[in-house]
């Protein structure tokens, strides 16, 4: 080996050790610390074992371990343990030295971040990081943000290890501070969404339509061979078609009903509220897993509240392509919600953020890719400004060809009781979006009733205020 490293690499868990795999695969030599020493032992004797890897003890140890600017990637838990990282590295930075978080860190902190080593002359980027562990070890989507000039000096490194498409690779820069966290939280945020619609259509058709797994395995296996195409779809099939060897049945079954989170969908929200940007369909994904966690209340209710039942009777090939068509259409009002956040955190921000690009970044090696990304791209290749996807002549095209379909599946599910919020969202986002009055107004008016609020006319420029109790009712 080289006496020095090219990059540091601090947070052996699996993602930490699997981007060590890949950066090494790709000829790059690595230091790698631990805060448990033992993973370090474990891991150089295991999986890089008499590969180009260093393994260190101490933060003093890895940093002398690497060539100047030294470049410090830090793979750790949001929050806390990232700022104790960077207290405990920084004496052995120099002014010019690289610090990445390549974790789910919230993007305020990662602005605050930024700002403070700025004034220490330390570059930082807070880059997003999608994939999983199979993406980590053959090819993340990579999102980093912050410093430009310290981008462009890990830039061919990054781009080899990240996922390759047709055209190019998964990694570009976002822009500046926490531009490449928020990305990645609004990546997540579209993945709760996408996950959420894709087990509704799952549940449809299996409370609906009674298809079996190995029914539905095969009906996947179709969608994932046309616009569906997606990778979220290619493990639905894969998951429906594993079967418990105990016993003998469909193994998606027999796992409890209760979804977890890690909070970057809660972010997104949280996000969306402050900006005043309606992403009903990420939401609803949020809530609907927090309904899944009261699984005991929700056992117990079952037993006292009542509502309809029953099973789909018109042809099951019917069926089975209405909730295609409501999925497809649903997913497209999802990433339009993603990209209006993004939006508006890049004007309320000043990030300049380059959709098209974006949509390039989730390609490949990250969790939403899917082949209608390239549509994406193209949107804003022919209008940079479109202020909503469903604007652009082939989202359009699909939302109106949709329609029938879309509707009877909803219908459907009222008529039989089955819930479906995400589905349930992204039809009422699509039609209040389309309306060019919503009842709106009723409410201003209740607003100035109360609390003085003033409401603007229709019919004349201006600010308003009515005393409405002490009209004459006419």
């Amino acid at each position: 080996m080289k006496r020095l490293c090219d990059i540091g690499l601090v947070g052996l868990a699996v993602m930490g050790e699997n981007l060590v795999l890949n950066m090494v695969s790709k000829g790059f030599q690595v230091a790698v610390f631990n805060r448990t020493t033992v993973r370090v032992d474990e891991f150089i004797a295991g999986q890089a074992a008499g590969l180009a890897v260093k393994g260190t003890y101490s933060l003093a140890e890895l940093t002398a371990s690497l060539v100047r600017p030294r470049r410090v990637m830090l793979m750790v838990k949001a929050g806390k343990p990232v700022d104790d990282v960077i207290e405990q590295v920084l004496p052995f930075l120099e002014p010019g030295d690289i610090l990445i978080d390549g974790g789910n860190s919230f993007f305020e902190d990662t602005r605050r971040r930024f700002e403070m080593l700025a004034i220490k002359k330390v570059r930082f980027l807070g880059m997003g990081v999608s994939g999983g562990e199979e993406g980590a070890l053959k090819g993340p989507s990579l999102m980093p943000g912050g410093d430009q000039s310290a981008y462009d000096e890990i830039a061919s490194m990054f781009s080899k290890i990240a996922a390759q498409v047709a055209d190019g690779t998964c990694c570009s820069y976002v822009g500046p501070d926490g531009a490449g966290h928020y990305v990645k939280m609004v990546h997540n945020g579209i993945e709760y969404s996408d996950m959420q619609l894709i087990s509704e259509a799952y549940y449809i058709l299996r409370q609906a339509g009674g298809f079996t797994a190995a029914e539905m395995h095969e009906i996947f296996s179709r969608w994932n061979e046309g616009p569906l195409d997606s990778y979220l779809i290619e493990i639905t099939r894969d998951i429906l078609a594993v079967v418990d060897s105990q016993t003998g049945r469909p193994l998606v079954e027999l796992i409890l009903d209760k979804a977890g989170q890690k909070g970057t969908g809660k972010w997104t929200s949280q996000s969306a509220l402050d900006l005043g940007v309606p992403i009903p369909v990420i939401t609803e994904a949020v809530f609907a897993r927090c309904m899944s966690a009261i699984k005991g209340e929700r056992v117990i209710a079952a037993t006292i509240l009542k509502g309809p039942q029953g099973k789909w009777k018109g042809n099951r090939q019917q069926l089975i392509q209405a909730v295609h068509d409501a999925l497809y259409a649903s997913k497209i009002c999802s990433y339009a919600q993603g990209f209006a956040l993004l939006a508006a955190a890049s004007k309320e921000y000043g990030w300049n953020l380059r959709f098209g690009e974006i949509a390039l970044l989730w390609r490949g090696g990250c969790i939403i890719r899917a082949r209608f990304l390239d549509k994406i791209r193209d949107a804003f290749t022919n209008d940079p400004d479109i202020a909503n996807l469903m604007l652009a002549p082939f989202f359009t095209e699909v939302l109106t060809s949709a329609q029938e379909s879309w509707r009877l599946v909803l219908k459907t599910c009222r008529d039989l009781g089955i819930p479906t919020p995400a589905f349930n969202a992204s039809l009422d986002y699509y039609d209040s979006y389309r309306q060019e009055m919503l009842p709106a107004n009723l409410i201003q008016a209740q607003r100035d009733y109360f609390g003085a609020h003033t409401y603007e006319r229709v019919d004349r420029p201006g600010v308003f205020h009515t005393e409405w109790g002490k009209k004459k009712i006419q």
